[in-house]
């Protein structure tokens, strides 16, 4: 199918507007493109025909027809989803694209703007990190401990857990938030969650900051549980291109769920973009 259709076609890829200057948005673990949903609308106005936006699942979603796109053998490192990244723009004739990254998806858009950087004209890189666990002097905001029982509780029981993460990494003072992303993972296959948690939270990718060249805007909440703040003033030191930080004044992992406009403004500010700002 993939062969006939393509791979954009299989991860259901989406563009909305026509304009020349292109914006992916990639969503993070336990996802969908749905998580973006909220901040499409302000992002154009009658005045604003300059961009195109491309939304997409990532094999592991829900959303994905095609379960067994997803193989844990395959992907039990980020660099296949980079290569996946990277067919699905080729495929769509994409290039230097803003690519904007939540969470896991902001290494792998670090690792094909490395492969591929004629694709990309900046990296922006929502509540991303090189390393979830601490190590020396890093702060990662996790101990080895902190993630053996958290793969523990995936595997043991699924639903407890997604309800107790769920109110954990999303502002639990926004509950329509914390539902969207409560759904989001319920969808998922309980092994697809474990097996791309380990993927996800055991990864180590500190050593190819200094290989980006690409700009990169770095996007942190004032408060996350997942990453720290630390976390994103490493990665504005250890980046090779030139690397900026905005803070976004609000809870959790999900700014594009509970403070999207905020957020909208951020990459207006960025970005240039005619966004609606209201």
């Amino acid at each position: 199918m993939i062969a006939e259709k393509g791979l954009s076609s299989a991860l259901n890829a989406r563009i909305i507007g026509s304009g020349r200057e292109t914006i992916v948005l990639a969503h993070g673990y336990g996802t969908e493109q749905s998580i973006w949903d909220k901040i499409i609308a302000p992002m154009f106005d009658d005045d604003n025909n300059n961009y195109k936006v491309v939304l997409f699942d990532w094999p592991f979603s829900a959303a994905v027809e095609d379960q067994s796109l997803y193989d844990p053998n395959k992907y039990s490192s980020l660099e296949p989803f980079a290569d996946d990244l990277i067919t699905l723009m080729t495929e769509m004739n994409l290039k230097d694209a803003n690519f904007v990254g939540h969470s896991m998806s902001g290494m792998i858009g670090c690792l094909a703007s490395i492969k591929r950087p004629d694709l990309f004209k900046r990296l922006l890189l929502i509540a991303a990190s090189p390393r979830y666990t601490n190590i020396d002097d890093y702060e990662g905001g996790f101990t080895s401990s902190d993630i053996e029982d958290l793969l523990k509780n995936i595997e043991s029981n699924y639903e407890n857990w997604v309800s107790a993460f769920s109110l954990g990494v999303v502002d639990p003072n926004d509950m329509a938030s914390v539902n969207k992303f409560r759904d989001c993972l319920q969808r998922m296959r309980g092994e697809v969650a474990l097996s791309l948690a380990k993927t996800v939270f055991c990864s180590d990718y500190r050593d190819i900051l200094e290989k980006v060249e690409t700009p990169c805007t770095i996007i942190q909440t004032s408060s996350d549980m997942v990453v720290p703040r630390s976390v994103a003033q490493y990665m504005e030191k250890k980046i090779k291109g030139k690397a900026t930080l905005e803070i976004i004044d609000t809870n959790g992992h999900f700014p594009q769920l509970t403070a999207h406009l905020d957020l909208v403004k951020v990459l207006n500010g960025v970005l240039g973009f005619g966004f609606n700002q209201i």
